[in-house]
């Protein structure tokens, strides 16, 4: 886990906030987040009003989905407030219930990871997996009580490992695991899972609609983050296709603030599965609006126009 990470905030009218939440494996660079947000800010001042349709149009500029996401949300936080409606019900989805997030434990010593694990105040964990201390982590687990565990192995098990590692998926009633392989063996992962009630979830490579059109024959669901989609119109698109297709949604976040994980938590209504823990991996979270109650999240009743940054954080220029 990267000890600094830099994210960037875009805001409108001085108080309506999106967030700019690039990977630290996977970019884009700061520099290139930067420059398409100046961009799309300067399409954004040079529109009369924040409109819906400005929302699509947003969606077509050739922006990196990062920078798209923070702009598109920005923009429906300006929607939300200027129309006095709850950021969900622009798109009319239902109001997001209380859902429960898990908590990631990164890849570690296994003695660690075990302890961290054990100590963790929250029911639910997505740990981290993919080197060769796999098998005896889950092997060790088995001591563990009172937790539900979630696998993210990020492409690191070849198809053989990953059928290796069934038996102690299933033994722990491991729900879901991410990523286990990369895309080129997504089409084995019917047979992999088989006789299991694991679920297979794609997560890397899975960033459009067009993406999870050529994989979901093979998946078992989905892991949308508004970074890779591109922002909440393409996410929503995907959960609405993925639940007709009777497949799982989850969302997920990266590590970010209030701001970045809110519009992920607007589409909780579509959702199976949550992974929001972005803010509880942060020193100190930057943004009020939304509640954690240990693992359960929610929202404010303010959440009107979004979510806020902290006072210590805002610039007045």
């Amino acid at each position: 886990m990267a000890d600094i990470k830099r994210n960037h905030f875009i805001c409108l009218d001085g108080q309506y906030y999106g967030e700019a939440a690039g990977s630290v494996a996977y970019g884009p660079d700061s520099s290139i987040i930067k420059g398409d947000l100046e961009s799309g800010c300067e399409f954004l001042r040079s529109r009369d009003a924040i409109t819906f349709p400005i929302l699509e149009e947003l969606e077509v500029m050739s922006l990196n989905s990062v920078s798209r996401a923070a702009l598109i949300a920005a923009a429906v936080h300006t929607l939300s407030a200027r129309n006095r409606r709850f950021p969900w019900e622009i798109f009319d989805l239902e109001p997001p219930r209380m859902i429960s997030t898990s908590f990631t434990v990164s890849l570690d010593d296994p003695e660690n990871m075990v302890r961290e694990i054990a100590a963790s105040p929250y029911p639910i964990i997505k740990i981290k997996l993919g080197n060769e201390n796999d098998e005896n982590l889950l092997k060790a687990l088995d001591i563990i009580s009172g937790k539900r565990f979630r696998i993210d192995v990020n492409e690191a098990w070849t198809a053989e490992k990953t059928e290796r590692m069934m038996h102690y998926l299933n033994r722990l009633e491991v729900d879901i695991v991410e990523q286990p392989t990369g895309p080129e063996s997504i089409r084995e992962w019917k047979y992999l899972r088989k006789r299991s009630s694991v679920k297979f979830i794609m997560d890397e490579g899975l960033n459009r609609l067009e993406d999870y059109e050529k994989y979901c024959d093979f998946i078992d669901g989905v892991n949308i983050k508004m970074a890779k989609s591109g922002g909440i119109l393409e996410a929503i698109r995907i959960a609405r296709r993925a639940k007709k297709d009777k497949l799982a949604v989850m969302f997920g976040c990266m590590v970010e603030s209030q701001v970045g994980i809110a519009p992920a938590l607007y589409c909780g209504s579509l959702g199976d599965y949550f992974d929001f823990d972005g803010p509880l991996l942060l020193a100190d979270d930057m943004a009020t609006g939304i509640k954690f109650n240990v693992e359960k999240v929610s929202v404010d009743e303010d959440i009107i126009g979004g979510p806020r940054l902290k006072d210590k954080y805002r610039k007045d220029d």
